[in-house]
């Protein structure tokens, strides 16, 4: 009862204070000084370290246009590069790419061993990671949330917080290493806790949650929707609910992440009785980069001044091969130049020791005053082996198009371009529900729709694209699948483009 009413009382004062910080909040500098002062702040803090002198970041910060003398001396990294030249050395000595020795490695999502991609996680990395969460706090009274919002707890679905030991530094997803760095008075307002979120499985973690769902008074919940959902629909079904809204009645936020929500919307709206609001993130291993700042819009902030510089390749000839692979010269440009609606691959520098550093992500700009984005996908889920030129924006948006049609809900789905006996290509496409689908209808109205909105796609179909096949299976089966392939757990990124020996894996598995 005590705790109750401490907590009521500091709910007041933090939605006054954070009220009060707003109004009184403002910025003078341009978008572009704030990025300039981002880089010269993280050339300085790294100059001597071991990549810093090799490309001169001391001279660097002596040149007229401290940008463009940048662009023209580092060059432009992906993981591999990185990691072959610099970052597996940082793993055994200091000062290589970042000062000191992190203690932390981020593994890449859904991987283990040696295989697995390791960012390095410096302690300044972490801070800005808070530091653009406590930008996402402050923009909070713009959704002029109840008081008692700020009264209940936020259940954050993490990959585990139990990080493994290796070369003297602690190494596990990044989700797990914000998680395991929280500071003890976050034992307040966090669920599942620590010790719940210590679990390695991802079933017997979702099964304590489950069952300590009636203890807790959750307002709020963060993490990526496939698996969100999935926890949800378990807490309904264990106690048998009519929705999430009769064990959790304050439920109000949903802080989506990771990928696009859209496809997942019909699925949260089923099992709620009340409307939630989400504020969708850009959280990656590489950094915090975006949040929703504003009421009605999915678009998000872009965090200019929290230790990331920005660099931005456009997402078509002018940067990019056919494949969405980039050219050896690409056009590069910084905030100052970016225009609405454009797909920009994004290149970031940061206070983790990443240089000119290739995400993997597609992004395009909705506002310029603040500068908002929207993910539009990955490099790498691009497919265009015949040229259909199919960004995941547009099979998104072909596949909700197709939902409404059929009145289906189809949340997750996978794609590849495959060749039959006669050498023909097609594309095989496997889309999850657990409705029931007229298989060769939604296939007909998806092509459609995909020519419809999609000239490249269209003329690929009258030529080398010479069919396509759709498969349907059920969400039971496509988690049984994602756990045989090591793919499951609460920060995994399901793919949506498949090669053709995963597509083939896959078509098995299902049969």
């Amino acid at each position: 009862m005590y705790q109750f009413y401490v907590m009521s009382i500091t709910a007041s004062l933090i939605k006054g204070a954070i009220g009060l910080n707003q109004k009184l909040s403002f910025e003078t500098r341009t978008p572009e000084q704030r990025q300039r002062d981002q880089l010269k702040e993280l050339l300085q803090a790294a100059k001597k370290t071991a990549f810093g002198k090799y490309y001169g970041f001391a001279q660097l910060l002596e040149a007229d246009d401290v940008i463009a003398a940048y662009r023209k001396t580092v060059p432009i990294f992906d993981y591999h590069q990185m990691d072959q030249s610099w970052w597996s050395q940082q793993q055994k000595y200091p000062d290589i790419t970042w000062p000191g020795k992190p203690d932390f490695f981020a593994l890449s999502s859904g991987t283990t061993g040696k295989s697995s991609k390791r960012i390095p996680i410096t302690n300044e990395f972490i801070q800005s990671m808070r530091d653009v969460g406590t930008s996402l706090v402050k923009s909070l009274p713009n959704f002029d949330f109840p008081k008692e919002l700020f009264e209940t707890e936020i259940l954050m679905l993490s990959s585990s917080a139990k990080l493994n030991e290796n070369e003297g530094h602690k190494e596990g997803e990044i989700s797990g290493i914000n998680v395991s760095n929280f500071p003890g008075w976050y034992d307040w307002f966090y669920r599942p806790g620590q010790e719940i979120a210590a679990i390695d499985d991802w079933d017997e973690r979702v099964k304590r949650i489950v069952e300590e769902a009636p203890n807790w008074n959750i307002g709020a919940i963060a993490g990526i929707p496939s698996w969100v959902l999935t926890m949800l629909r378990e807490i309904v079904k264990a106690h048998n609910l009519k929705n999430i809204h009769e064990i959790w009645p304050n439920l109000r936020v949903y802080a989506s992440g990771g990928v696009a929500y859209e496809t997942y919307r019909k699925g949260f709206d089923a099992i709620c009785n009340a409307p939630l609001t989400i504020i969708d993130t850009y959280l990656a291993s590489e950094g915090f980069f975006s949040y929703t700042a504003r009421p009605d819009t999915m678009s998000m902030e872009l965090a200019l001044a929290h230790g990331y510089f920005y660099e931005f390749i456009p997402f078509d000839e002018r940067g990019v091969d056919g494949q969405g692979n980039l050219l050896d010269d690409p056009l590069t440009i910084d905030i100052s130049k970016v225009e609405l609606d454009q797909g920009y691959v994004l290149i970031v520098s940061s206070c983790s020791g990443a240089w000119r550093y290739v995400i993997g992500d597609v992004i395009r700009f909705t506002n310029l005053d603040p500068h908002e984005i929207l993910i539009t996908g990955r490099t790498k889920f691009f497919l265009n082996v015949v040229g259909s030129q199919l960004s995941e924006e547009k099979m998104d948006a072909a596949i909700l198009e197709v939902n409404k049609s059929h009145q289906v809900d189809v949340g997750e789905y996978a794609v590849a371009a495959l060749q039959d006996d006669d050498e023909n290509y097609y594309h095989q496409w496997v889309i999850v529900s657990d409705d029931s689908v007229d298989s060769e209808s939604y296939k007909n109205q998806l092509d459609q729709s995909l020519k419809a909105a999609n000239k490249n796609y269209k003329v690929a179909r009258g030529k080398a694209l010479k069919y396509i096949n759709l498969k349907v299976t059920d969400k039971e089966t496509y988690h049984d699948y994602l756990s045989a392939s090591k793919k499951k757990g609460g920060q995994i990124k399901t793919p949506k483009v498949m090669d053709q020996k995963k597509m083939r894996a896959f078509l098995s598995f299902i049969d």
